[in-house]
């Protein structure tokens, strides 16, 4: 538990603009911790949970974005546990924990051992049918490279190539990592996003070297490692669906708490508090604010009381991506789906980032007989499909997946979500900038920032973000 100030210095009002699962988490540690304060969260939707939503329709269970969260990161599972929800937790099925890579339109095995850019076993990388023999030769001759003594941030791209090679760069680790971030690898920081891979290098001057010495480790302490391609092993979600997290951190709040359906257009300093004004005209005074909306959002609200902020706010780029999520009948799809889903490489040409066999990762998703399929697509590779129309965005994936997968006839059911401007890229430097911003920020009395944009992207990194800031609110 985080010690806090004695109660008569604590803030009495705090509010939150934005009730995605960053402003939630915020609000329910406030309650938390500070019970007696009143927590006021503004959400311009009208609804809470920003991008996390499930679909319960036709007898499957659809995410309309994340579908699960990581359980190295300790705060996703810390909050589930707090709000009694342990018991929901599932994990993927342990069955279907590979991962395919496209190449040439048809699904391949990712080697195993393969954890994001390095290997772990290399008979695997030795025969695989995804790299050439020169990219094998390329890849292994990473153990003799020297290590950089260049401590500066560079590009996921440029430090792939130098230790594996241009060929695992574009045909392995570009299409695992831009399925995460939806990022150009050219842009997108290594420091910010996998800085492990470079204290690797640093500590035992190879990657293979690094990841073998991990494995050693991990056998003589008596451990079952299961790293291959996106770790699936290492996911969970809950069994009615991700909403149900926001309806869990919903019913702690006071019922008085969310305003939802209200925007907030204006935020100013107010004797030694903040004024927040929304667009019906109303204005309240608060002891403190935390904005939990996108950074460029926040960039707007701040630009006339801190200028130098709002423009490290608008700094940061965003991405979007749309998620078409088809079903159709067993019989119809000829690829066996033995894994939880597939990437696809930028150089294949493809429409889609990735696939994810929704109902083989988590059977209870799809009735039985029925096969659940989410695609994405966008980013910073097309970012207009982001807000593709349906009536051609559709007819696109489905193509695809056709070829991919050899799916006969038409979807039986089908939703398209679409999140334009919601992936924050995280570019070279970014761990610079985002210190910048704290700096700023920790300067305007009772003002705190959380979200995905300044330190992790996924559910828990945003759970954290929240929790950090309303504990900085009240001391």
């Amino acid at each position: 538990m985080i010690a806090v100030t004695e109660p008569g210095s604590l803030p009495k009002r705090i509010a939150v603009v934005g009730a995605g699962i960053s402003g939630l988490a915020a609000a329910h540690r406030i309650v938390e911790l500070a019970p007696q304060c009143e927590v006021r969260l503004f959400e311009k939707q009208d609804r809470l949970g920003g991008v996390l939503a499930t679909v319960h329709e036709e007898g499957y269970q659809v995410e309309l974005s994340a579908d699960n969260f990581i359980t190295t990161q300790p705060w996703g599972l810390e909050l589930v546990k707090r709000l009694g929800l342990g018991a929901e937790l599932m994990q993927t099925n342990p069955a279907c924990r590979r991962t395919f890579v496209m190449r040439k339109r048809r699904l391949y095995p990712l080697p195993d051992g393969f954890l994001m850019m390095a290997p772990t076993k290399m008979w695997p990388m030795a025969v695989t049918p995804v790299l050439s023999p020169l990219g094998k030769l390329r890849a292994g001759f990473e153990y003799f490279l020297p290590p950089s003594r260049d401590d500066r941030d560079e590009s996921m791209a440029a430090f792939v190539r130098r230790r594996l090679g241009r060929e695992v760069f574009e045909r392995l680790v570009e299409p695992l990592v831009s399925g995460v971030y939806a990022a150009d690898m050219e842009k997108l920081s290594l420091l910010a996003t996998l800085p492990r891979f470079r204290e690797m290098e640093r500590k035992h001057g190879s990657l293979i070297r690094a990841m073998r010495k991990q494995m050693q480790a991990a056998r003589a302490a008596g451990r079952h490692v299961d790293q291959s391609g996106a770790r699936y092993s290492m996911f969970v979600t809950l069994q009615r669906g991700l909403s149900s997290l926001i309806d869990a951190l919903a019913a702690r709040l006071p019922k008085a708490a969310v305003r939802l359906g209200t925007n907030v257009v204006r935020v100013e300093p107010s004797g030694g508090g903040w004024r927040v004004e929304t667009g019906e005209g109303r204005s309240d005074r608060f002891d403190a604010l935390i904005l939990a909306t996108p950074s460029h959002v926040a960039a707007g609200l701040l630009k006339p009381v801190a200028a130098e902020l709002s423009g490290d706010l608008a700094g940061i780029e965003h991405e979007g991506t749309a998620i078409v999520t088809m079903a159709f009948e067993a019989s119809q799809v000829k690829h066996p789906m033995h894994g939880a889903g597939f990437v696809v490489p930028s150089i294949e040409g493809s429409p889609i980032l990735a696939g994810s066999f929704s109902s083989r990762k988590y059977t209870h998703r799809a009735p039985e007989g029925k096969t659940l399929i989410r695609t994405f697509v966008g980013g910073a590779r097309a970012p207009e499909m982001a807000e593709m129309p349906d009536a051609e965005l559709v007819p696109l994936v489905l193509e695809e997946l056709r070829e991919v997968l050899g799916i006969s006839g038409g979807p039986i059911y089908q939703v398209t979500a679409h999140w334009p401007r919601t992936m924050p890229q995280y570019h070279v430097g970014h761990l610079d900038l985002a210190a910048r911003i704290e700096r700023r920020c920790g300067a305007l009395a009772g003002l705190a920032l959380a979200g995905n944009a300044y330190g992790g992207v996924g559910i828990p990194a945003c759970i954290h973000s929240g929790e950090q800031a309303a504990a900085k609110l009240l001391g």
